[in-house]
């Protein structure tokens, strides 16, 4: 394996961040700097970033559902020091890695696993993964729009997939109203750039599903693990894409 994708699968961060961490002289194999990216490590191999050990690869597969508030970022470090999704986690669940990130203003439902096998077949659009989200909208959403959005859009040169949206208010001409739009992509700031697009903004936006995981009642800043049976059932739905992971008792 790649060793930036084992540092990535660590949860200490991303394949990107752990490439640059490799460049800096900052991450060790056996007690040695490792001086390129394009360096291959084995399930046995020591590897160390800024003299910190890597935990051995983990075989139990953990998920758990957080609710992000609003104005939390999701990273595991903030140089200005805003708070951050991981400041609700114990500091013994600092490998986890989130899954499809929610910017500063969203809120609602976020996934995090310990595996980053399972963190990137969640977020590959080849998943078939539904997200479905509620948003406030200002400016004259009318029908016209609604379809025009549910072909799909070109925002800055950016191609998005068709989305389903669905508007709480039935009276077109007013200026604020709800939707709950349904994606099956996720890229950044997908339902804001979509809206920007026909002449409206999001005043507010909460994911309430990812997938077959729900927000349901979990409270602002709550946390809650998924069971056994969801997680098989997710393997299940991932086993197209690759090898099923294994799965050991939570």
């Amino acid at each position: 394996m790649r060793l930036a994708k084992r540092i990535a699968e660590s949860g200490v961060a991303s394949r990107r961040e752990a490439e640059r961490l490799i460049e800096a002289g900052r991450v060790a194999v056996d007690g040695k700097i490792a001086t390129t990216p394009v360096f291959f490590v084995e399930d046995q191999s020591e590897i160390s970033v800024d003299g910190k050990i890597l935990a051995p690869k983990s075989e139990k597969i953990i998920i758990w559902k957080f609710h992000k508030p609003r104005g939390v970022i999701s990273t595991k470090s903030d140089p200005q020091k805003r708070k951050t999704v991981f400041d609700f986690f114990p500091k013994t669940e600092r490998r986890l890695i989130y899954v499809g990130r929610l910017d500063y203003n969203s809120e609602g439902l976020l996934l995090f696993t310990n595996n980053g096998d399972i963190a990137r077949k969640l977020e590959l659009p080849s998943a078939g993964l539904k997200r479905i989200y509620r948003a406030k909208v200002f400016g004259r959403l009318t029908d016209e729009k609604i379809r025009e959005l549910e072909k799909g859009a070109t925002v800055d040169g950016i191609r998005y997939r068709p989305a389903i949206i669905k508007r709480d208010n039935l009276a077109v001409g007013k200026a604020n109203s709800w939707i709950t739009a349904t994606l099956f992509e996720g890229k950044n700031r997908e339902i804001r750039k979509m809206m920007e697009s026909v002449g409206c903004v999001v005043n507010r936006l909460i994911r309430i599903s990812y997938g077959q995981f729900n927000l349901d009642d979990l409270p602002p800043g709550g946390i809650s693990q998924v069971s056994e049976g969801e997680i098989k059932k997710l393997l299940r739905k991932l086993a197209g894409e690759s090898t099923k992971p294994k799965l050991s008792k939570l």
